[in-house]
């Protein structure tokens, strides 16, 4: 945050202040563009499949859900590695891939849970995450401490995750649903602020390919917060079928 005021207020070189501005908002709108036609996508995906039950049966049922599980994470981690050899069309295609991918991993929600609580989970986590940020975006605090802090505590659930495999426990799920809603709500308001000042760094030079590729990782960013959210939410809000 630091960084932004900076260069608003120094406003000597040929991206005055205002056009730092202009240009940060249309960044920004881009950015959540691109995650909103992900979620749009990933939705009507996971309820088109969810609510087939020959499709669950073929996906869930067999070998085939292993690929459907973890395919998003290895397209997450191929286009974070591969981004600056990729073209930003190529790079967007990719991204609307992972939410599809993202969409049949997820389906078997509908099979789980009632609609009534997976649409009431969903706009409760629309509602914190827009508040989230938000004050990620507009505060003049800086975030950046907290990042380290935010990767240890998700480091951690996931390792109690892989733990509860084994252990199923009941409470240690409850424990990890809830650390699990906590840090991606800090996630989503650090993750914010980082893509605002990341764009106040590289818009001074012209870096337009760049910016490019960045929008669209900062919506990737942005809706893995929202996802992983949504789905720790659902995980205790959500009434089972």
């Amino acid at each position: 945050m630091a960084e932004y005021e900076t260069v608003r207020r120094a406003g000597t070189s040929a991206r005055p202040a205002a056009h730092i501005d202009e240009g940060l908002r249309a960044h920004m709108n881009k950015v959540y563009g691109l995650m909103s036609t992900g979620m749009f996508l990933t939705g009507i995906i996971a309820y088109l499949v969810g609510n087939n039950d020959a499709m669950l049966a073929a996906i869930f049922g067999s070998p085939l859900k292993w690929i459907v599980i973890f395919a998003p994470l290895a397209v997450v981690f191929g286009l974070s590695a591969g981004i600056n050899r990729l073209s930003e069309n190529t790079a967007r295609m990719v991204f609307y891939g992972f939410a599809a991918l993202m969409g049949l991993s997820i389906s078997s929600i509908f099979a789980i849970y009632t609609g009534l609580s997976i649409a009431n989970t969903f706009f409760t986590t629309a509602v914190a995450f827009a508040g989230l940020s938000l004050y990620g975006y507009t505060t003049k605090r800086d975030l950046s401490g907290f990042g380290t802090f935010l990767m240890m505590g998700l480091i951690g659930i996931l390792v109690a995750m892989i733990v509860n495999i084994f252990l199923g426990s009941p409470a240690i799920a409850f424990a990890v649903s809830v650390l699990g809603v906590l840090i991606f709500a800090g996630l989503t308001a650090y993750d914010t602020q980082k893509i605002k000042n990341d764009y106040v760094v590289h818009a001074q030079h012209g870096e337009a390919e760049w910016l490019g590729k960045a929008a669209i990782m900062g919506a990737l960013t942005l809706y893995l917060d929202f996802i992983n959210m949504f789905m720790f939410l659902l995980s205790f809000m959500g009434n089972r079928e």
